[in-house]
């Protein structure tokens, strides 16, 4: 008998390589979940919401490089799909979504559940297609797969339960792998031009993001020949950071040590593989060179002086030979010696000899977690204040992950990320490092990890607040309000999901419980209580900032809330540099 269109889409993705989807069944959904019980090598994983399903494919993505799936069932079903989808497509992930959909005949009469899924994910995809008839495969099935695999991101197929059940021909049963990205190798006059620019330049500084994951050599030999700096975007820092003695840290929200003074005292910025998005943290009055893959990307975050559009690799495999050495090494001394003072001073603040302090500082506990954790653990991590303890304090090595929401900026990622990474990579670590936030918001994922006995450390840092929005609340002049959570206990409510749980009250009980938690096998919940005034602050601050964080801080005190002032400061004295 031919295969049906679902049959036929199951049997693709299975030939692309996927080896699962992620999703929740339902009505108009089911020709597609039978036709995965039928086929060998791929199967079904059953979250507790579409948007965990999304962000679960998004995991995966990160982890293998390769295609990852997930659906959703006609109107909300799909719908929920729609916010972990934004977040993989800004992140340029292989991913595709099933989005089902009523019955074709009802299409256009507002029927029961109707929606118009083709229409409303465009904006989260690089491909978005309505499926009508048999006719259109495998022709559609294949470009949204290339869509997503070549662009790459999002690529979102909109099915109406009837019309995957209707036949294929003869025709549409080929099925073809899915092909890599190609190298985009730049213009020789653009090289040329850079290369001018970074001679003619006494001082270079390089700001790398994730766009140089495959040229971390190229990267550090251009370093070495100028003698620059080298600082990095939050998801640069895994790919840069590692054994670099180039290295002056991070700028931006998250941002800590030497790299702001670096970009604005050189004469020469040159943007590696990053569409950094914070305009305030790159300098306007300062050369700019900027390289990436993506065309559109170039010039739209600050001044562009010298573009090349080309992968990172190819540009500066063609840039070396033309580079001359600078003999001056003035420049990246001064940077690394003042990186190394915020390093030690600042940043190194209170996760040293604070065994005692109580509640927990959360820098210590991301040291301690740190510390503790495998050599090439993956790590996917709530938005919010542990995106800045990740930043800070989980140490890349060239095998370890940070994976988060780091372009969207989404809570809750962190578990259904873990979900993927598990899945993905079972035979490694995974450590989930959520907030109480972000967890309580998808924390149906628990039963997930029970369900599939996945090998996921979740590590709560509980301080019963919204710690960024509080921050972002200070600097703005307003006394934070509705950002504080009633207690919860995490570690009972995963010990009523008989997953096994401990909670941490001692920062001394750290280091142990994080090695008793690594030991076990299946899921783990660790619930560490931490400071809720603990706050950081950027590597670079406006007086407006100031003003607001004074002018937020007397509203409070007159407020009758002088007592928890006080208590900010004292948990805040590490933002401050010591002797």
């Amino acid at each position: 008998m031919a295969p049906s269109i679902a049959e036929h889409l199951v049997r693709q993705l299975a030939a692309a390589g996927v080896a699962r989807v992620y999703g929740i069944v339902g009505d108009s959904l089911n020709p597609v979940v039978d036709a995965v019980r039928r086929t060998e090598g791929i199967e079904w994983v059953h979250v507790r919401h579409e948007e965990a399903a999304a962000f679960a494919a998004a995991g995966e993505a990160e982890v293998t490089g390769r295609l990852a799936v997930c659906a959703g069932s006609a109107g909300p079903g799909n719908l929920h799909l729609i916010n972990g989808l934004y977040d993989a497509n800004r992140s340029r992930l292989p991913v595709l979504a099933i989005a089902s959909h009523i019955q074709s005949s009802e299409i256009g009469t507002q029927f029961f559940q109707e929606t118009h899924p083709d229409r409303l994910f465009t904006e989260a995809s690089v491909f978005s297609e309505l499926i009508t008839s048999p006719a259109q495969l495998p022709r559609v099935t294949r470009t949204a797969i290339q869509h997503a695999v070549g662009t790459p991101g999002v690529a979102v197929l909109t099915l109406p339960g009837d019309v995957a059940d209707a036949e294929v021909d003869a025709e549409g049963q080929h099925l073809v792998p899915a092909t890599g990205a190609a190298t985009v190798v730049p213009a020789e006059s653009d090289v040329v031009a850079l290369a001018e620019a970074v001679n003619a330049a006494r001082k270079v500084t390089l700001f790398v993001g994730a766009g140089a994951r495959n040229a971390r050599a190229e990267v550090l030999a251009l370093a070495e020949q100028v003698g620059a700096p080298v600082g990095h975007s939050l998801r640069g820092k895994e790919v840069i950071q590692y054994d670099n003695p180039y290295d002056v840290g991070m700028s931006g929200l998250l941002g800590y040590g030497a790299c702001q003074d670096a970009m604005e005292a050189a004469d020469l910025l040159v943007l590696v593989g990053t569409d950094f998005p914070y305009t305030d943290f790159l300098p306007a009055d300062v050369r700019t060179a900027q390289i990436d893959v993506d065309v559109t990307h170039l010039g739209r975050r600050t001044r562009l002086d010298v573009p090349v559009h080309g992968d990172v690799g190819a540009t500066l495999r063609m840039l070396l030979p033309l580079v001359r050495r600078k003999k001056s090494r003035a420049f990246l001394k001064d940077m690394r010696k003042r990186h190394e003072k915020v390093m030690t001073r600042v940043v190194g603040a209170y996760t040293r000899n604070v065994e005692k302090h109580r509640p927990i500082h959360p820098e210590y506990a991301a040291v301690q977690l740190d510390e503790a954790a495998g050599p090439d653990t993956v790590f996917t991590v709530d938005t919010g204040m542990n995106n800045v303890w990740a930043a800070r304090y989980l140490t890349p090595n060239g095998r370890r992950r940070v994976i988060g929401s780091f372009i969207h900026g989404s809570m809750a990622n962190a578990l259904p990320h873990a979900i993927g990474a598990a899945f993905a990579a079972p035979e490694r670590q995974v450590v989930a490092l959520a907030g109480d936030g972000g967890l309580s918001m998808l924390m149906g994922e628990l039963i997930t990890l029970r369900q599939y006995d996945l090998p996921v450390t979740v590590v709560v840092l509980n301080n019963a607040s919204l710690g960024m929005v509080k921050l972002e609340m200070l600097v703005e002049g307003l006394p934070h309000h509705a950002t504080d959570s009633p207690a919860v206990d995490y570690s009972r409510v995963a010990q009523a999901l008989d997953i096994p749980a401990l909670r941490v009250e001692d920062p001394r009980e750290l280091s142990a419980t994080f090695r008793d938690a690594f030991a076990r096998r299946g899921p783990v919940l660790v619930e560490v209580m931490t400071d809720p005034n603990a706050l950081s602050i950027p590597p670079s601050i406006s007086a407006g900032q100031v003003r607001g964080f004074a002018t937020s801080m007397t509203k409070q005190i007159f407020g009758g809330g002088s007592g928890e002032v006080m208590a900010m400061a004292r948990s805040n004295l590490r933002n401050l540099p010591r002797p």
